[in-house]
Order: structure tokens, then C-alpha cells, then sequence
């Protein structure tokens, strides 16, 4: 199975998605887990470029950049376990759509398009997404040590990327659990285990 976290900043996505590695690694399931941008070693180096603070590409330099890290993951690791082990996303299709199509302004077809070529036969199972409100967002921005060039965006940004984000939910709403990060993470916890549970018939 693929399961896939996806969010904006401050949402909680990377905390999640460690507590449930963590969790089936203490249950003997064997699966891996890798982000995008990064993963692989190359994906990883592309990271590095597209989240560099000196780094000002145009939005499309971004996109294919972003594609070229999921080109590099997909080879590399995901297509070799793919149905063989339990593949933990943090970031992946959803996230392209969200900020590059709904927050950048880039033409909906050529992401789907791309994400299309790329993904093949492959099909994400499951997706956990994380919303934040501004308050709590801001708040998680400032403790964090270092931002990157994408913690630096205006609010009006991340608002239209986190709708994006329900928008595309709602359209497939069975493969979808919306996690509210306002609340108590370890009450989140618990929801979310008690999903992966049911997806994996633990």
C-alpha cells in the first residue's frame, strides 16, 4: 500500500508520519518511508536546490524540479517496493497540485498530466491530511530553528493551498482522512492509528 501525508506548514504531516513508522516497526509490518522533495539520493540534492533560501526559480523551474525528485524516487525506491512492502509518503501527488496549481496558478492539466506519466499504474491507497489554522501555523513557523524558502510564503498563500488541498479530499473522500491538528496531537494519534489499522487490517 501507499499511504500518503499531506498538509501545509505547522500541519503536523512529518510528526504523523514518524509515529506511524514507528508504530509498524513495533509491529513487525515492513514498510519505508521517504519525502518529497528528497528521498533518494538524487531526490535529496533536488531538495536541497528547491528549498534553498538563495534559490529564486520561476514557478515553473519549481514544478518540473519537484517532478524530477518524484522521477528519482519513483525509479529508485518506490516501483521496487511497490506492493511488496507499505510505503509511507511524506508529500507527494496531492502536494503538487496543491501549492504548485491552486497556490502558484499553474494550469491544473500539466500537473495531472505529468503526475500521471510519472505514476503509471502505481495508486496511492490512502491519504492522511493534516489542516492547520493561521494562528497555529504562525505560531509552529516561529519555533521552528531554520525556515526554507518555503516556510516564507503570506498567509493568503498557504489559505489557498490548504483549500486546494480539501477540495482535492473532497473529490475522492473515501481514500481521505482529514486530520484537525488544532487539536491534542496525542488524540490524533490515536485517530490516525486507528485508521492505519483498519487500512491494513491490523
Amino acid at each position: 500500500m501507499i499511504i500518503t501525508f499531506e498538509g501545509i506548514e505547522g500541519s503536523g504531516k512529518s510528526l504523523h508520519i514518524k509515529n506511524v513508522a514507528k508504530y509498524l516497526k513495533n509491529k513487525k509490518i515492513s514498510f519505508i518511508k521517504l519525502r518529497e522533495p528528497g528521498g533518494s539520493k538524487n531526490s535529496e540534492k533536488i531538495r536541497k536546490l528547491i528549498l534553498n533560501n538563495k534559490s529564486n526559480f520561476n514557478k515553473y523551474t519549481d514544478l518540473f524540479l519537484y517532478f524530477a525528485s518524484r522521477s528519482e524516487n519513483i525509479e529508485k525506491i518506490i516501483i521496487k517496493n511497490y506492493q511488496k512492502k507499505v510505503i509511507l509518503i511524506d508529500r507527494f501527488t496531492d502536494s503538487t497540485l496543491a501549492y504548485q496549481h491552486y497556490g502558484m496558478g499553474i494550469s491544473k492539466k500539466i500537473v495531472e498530466n505529468i503526475n500521471k506519466y510519472l505514476l503509471k499504474k502505481i495508486k496511492i491507497n490512502f491519504t492522511f491530511l493534516n489542516i492547520v489554522n493561521e494562528k497555529n501555523l504562525k505560531k509552529r513557523l516561529l519555533k521552528r530553528k531554520r525556515l526554507n524558502r518555503y516556510d516564507k510564503f503570506k498567509h493568503t498563500f498557504y489559505k489557498k493551498v490548504q483549500k486546494g488541498f480539501i477540495h482535492q479530499a473532497k473529490l475522492n473522500s473515501n481514500k481521505y482522512l482529514i486530520v484537525n491538528s488544532n487539536i491534542k496531537i496525542e488524540d490524533n494519534k490515536r485517530i490516525i492509528i486507528n485508521k492505519i489499522n483498519k487500512i491494513l487490517h491490523i
